[in-house]
């Protein structure tokens, strides 16, 4: 099981969007490598998920869902094999079986990979559906410090 804990940031309803908290990429070499360029390039957008509860929730709640990594494995499959599994066939086909040009094979493979990505994209919309709850957390008071303590 993955599990992360978000924060409410919105509701509408019953439906909660909830944030993730950014993540630094890695410490080890103080910004010297290619993940840590990219985090400060693409990074900055920050993403909600939104998600319907049962039980009501207050904006600034921690909340920890987790999801199977089985459906991972599998949606991770479908994104990226697919599409490049069905522009080689596609290529395959028009070259050996319609025996066609160096540009048809380009072009049949281009649609093979557009179909795969369109067939993978209705898979992975599933993967919303697997998401459960593990703990919706009690909003913490917040702690001031009195003088002589």
């Amino acid at each position: 099981m993955i599990e992360q804990t978000l924060t409410v940031v919105a509701l509408s309803g019953h439906t909660a969007h909830l944030e993730a908290e950014q993540k630094q990429a890695c410490a080890g070499c103080n910004g010297r490598c290619g993940s840590q360029v990219f985090s400060k390039l693409f990074g900055t957008a920050k993403k909600t998920l939104p998600y319907k509860f049962e039980s009501p929730v207050e904006i600034g709640q921690k909340v920890t869902l987790s999801l199977d990594d089985s459906h991972m494995v599998k949606h991770a499959f479908a994104v990226y094999m697919l599409p490049l599994f069905l522009s080689l066939v596609f290529a395959l086909a028009t070259s050996e079986l319609l025996l066609m040009g160096e540009g048809w094979q380009i072009f049949a493979a281009a649609v093979g990979g557009v179909l795969g990505f369109y067939i993978a994209k209705t898979r992975v919309k599933s993967l919303r559906h697997d998401i459960k709850v593990v703990k919706i957390h009690p909003i913490s008071i917040p702690l001031t410090q009195i003088d002589g303590d």
